[in-house]
């Protein structure tokens, strides 16, 4: 199950807004051990300040889907990682996540994610098949 969340390239980061409706929105993320990382990165944004962000303030629960979907269905799968999370603004916790995102994706070599980066403890994992 592990070596798919390393595999995989997009995920699905849900949370919670200040009214108690859910947010989901797609992520780049690396995984470190028990912890999940995805930074606000340079693709196009009215602003840094996301509602991601504020609502991992205010309600740090939150859950991250990673999927396969094929064709042939005896290939689906999916992972979905539950915890707590927080906003790093600076220091070094945010630029060894810098360090291994950049290890993952690509683009982040050419274009370094500007903003924070949201750090998921790990509290559950549930997976399919």
């Amino acid at each position: 199950m592990r070596h798919r969340v390393h595999e995989a390239r997009v995920g699905r980061l849900a949370s919670v807004r200040p009214d108690g409706r859910p947010h989901i929105v797609p992520c780049c993320f690396v995984a470190d051990g028990e912890v999940i990382y995805s930074a606000v990165d340079a693709k196009p944004k009215a602003s840094f300040a996301l509602r991601r962000l504020e609502n991992v303030r205010v309600t740090p629960s939150v859950s991250l889907l990673i999927d396969h979907y094929g064709e042939d269905w005896s290939t689906l799968w999916w992972i979905r990682i539950d915890g707590s999370a927080r906003v790093i603004e600076s220091g070094g916790q945010r630029d060894r996540a810098l360090d291994q995102l950049r290890s993952k994706y690509e683009q982040y070599v050419r274009e370094p994610p500007p903003g924070p980066v949201i750090a998921i403890d790990i509290s559950a994992w549930r997976a399919w098949p």
